[in-house]
């Protein structure tokens, strides 16, 4: 326990620490942006209607996802400060309830998968290729999902305590076993079955039973923090207040991303499945500019949680700034990238010409808000890491709900489908303006108030 009371979260220099606590998350992020692309380049192999389907389940797995690290971040926020407290004890009851929390999560998705899943692709399409194999795929992903939803929690608990290396080798690990499994169960090359998208869900699936398999085994054989209980375990409806006050906020804010898809998807499916395509090519490509930042966001949440729980202002404020530095210079090259070289990404995905001559000017348009996304995000790990789960759930409801939605629906029926992709700059303009609002809030509420230094770091 002297080692918990000792946190390097508590005095170790910003940028060393923000580095060593980020990068591990940010190369994991980044091998995962990366499957994501390649898988998707394997499934538009097939045809443009794959990628189609993929898009139209693409909202989903976006849930899925929504719960198992919105969910993950209230634990992650609340352990880091309960650590930053040394209130040692409430921390283990964190990790406790975090692991039961993510196997409901499952049960969820599972009996959506088992019940819903064909209901919900026949509200977008009557193409049977994209039904049939889009069911399938749906069916395989979301009964599958204990096994992402268990690993996400498992990582962020080892987060909240400054251990950052091992989600990173667990995630990269299931990553590359993903890339290596989607063309032998895709294209059925060797002994392997040609399961097309079929194939693409179950190398997604044995990519999460490994990473999953190997976070367990490192819980077991590394972690000197907290005890996960399987007995004799009860949960605390004042501990689930406090974890759902920022998980709520956080399963909510990631899920208004979901939600939106589904409603773009309805949308350009109206005009052409091609858009719909295009759509799901961006969100690809999108997620090699933002996962990193959100894996910046995940190495500074804890230092920030933590300084705030030691009441720590100077330390707080240094982390807010500097993760806010690297998130705008890595957004901005993201921008560059799109702005630059729209053909060349799209072609990835084998882009015929109907394809390109939507795509690139979407690419562009869209690419302009990357720059003050940096800015929200990190506005949103102070909320997260100060308890302001509030303030971090609007940010995207009037972002994407109030904004891109309105937006595109009034652009694409006044203006055609081409305008429909500035919807996301003009939204990201509320959501800076929200960011700012939010930020001075916190500023007055919570940190103005706080000495520069904790008097015992």
């Amino acid at each position: 326990m002297e080692k918990i009371q000792e946190n390097r979260m508590g005095y170790e220099p910003i940028g060393k620490l923000l580095s060593s606590m980020s990068l591990p998350a940010i190369i994991s992020m980044l091998v995962n942006a990366l499957y994501n692309i390649i898988d998707s380049i394997f499934v538009s192999a097939i045809s443009e209607d794959a990628l189609s389907a993929i898009t139209y389940a693409f909202p989903i797995q976006m849930l899925n996802i929504a719960f198992a690290v919105g969910t993950s971040i209230g634990i992650n926020s609340l352990m880091a400060r309960r650590l930053g407290a040394k209130r040692i004890e409430e921390a283990q009851k964190v990790a406790n309830h975090g692991m039961r929390l993510a196997v409901m999560n499952w049960l969820i998705f599972a009996f959506f998968g088992i019940f819903i899943a064909g209901s919900y692709m026949h509200l977008f399409t009557k193409t049977e290729y994209i039904l049939n194999h889009g069911i399938g795929y749906l069916k395989i992903v979301t009964i599958g999902s204990i096994f992402i939803m268990i690993s996400v929690m498992i990582e962020r608990l080892f987060q909240a305590t400054g251990q950052m290396k091992i989600p990173m080798l667990t995630s990269i690990a299931g990553a590359f076993t993903n890339i290596i499994l989607d063309p032998l169960f895709i294209f059925g090359y060797g002994p392997f079955p040609k399961w097309e998208m079929e194939g693409a869900a179950v190398a997604t699936v044995l990519g999460q039973v490994l990473c999953c398999a190997l976070n367990i085994y490192f819980l077991k054989k590394h972690n000197k923090v907290f005890n996960i209980r399987l007995k004799g375990f009860k949960f605390e409806k004042q501990m689930l207040k406090d974890i759902y006050t920022v998980a709520f906020s956080a399963i909510v804010m990631q899920s208004i991303t979901s939600f939106m898809v589904l409603a773009l998807n309805g949308m350009l499916s109206q005009f052409s499945e091609t858009a719909v395509a295009v759509l799901g090519a961006y969100f690809r490509l999108q997620s090699f500019v933002f996962m990193p930042v959100f894996g910046l966001n995940q190495g500074a949440m804890p230092v920030m949680g933590y300084n705030f729980g030691a009441r720590n202002r100077k330390r707080l404020m240094k982390t807010y700034k500097t993760s806010f530095l690297w998130a705008l210079i890595y957004m901005s090259i993201g921008m560059i990238i799109f702005e630059i070289f729209p053909k060349e990404l799209l072609l990835m995905f084998h882009a015929k010409q109907d394809m390109l001559e939507i795509g690139i000017p979407a690419l562009r348009a869209i690419a302009i808000c990357f720059v003050p996304a940096s800015y929200g995000i990190m506005c949103n790990t102070l909320f997260q890491s100060t308890g302001h789960g509030f303030l971090s759930l609007m940010s995207p409801i009037i972002r994407q709900l109030i904004g891109i939605l309105p937006i595109a629906y009034l652009l694409i029926n006044n203006f055609g489908l081409m305008s429909v992709w500035y919807a996301f700059p003009i939204a990201e303009i509320l959501g800076t303006i929200w960011a700012i609002t939010g930020f001075i809030i916190v500023m007055k509420k919570e940190i103005s108030g706080m000495p520069m230094e904790a008097k015992n770091p």
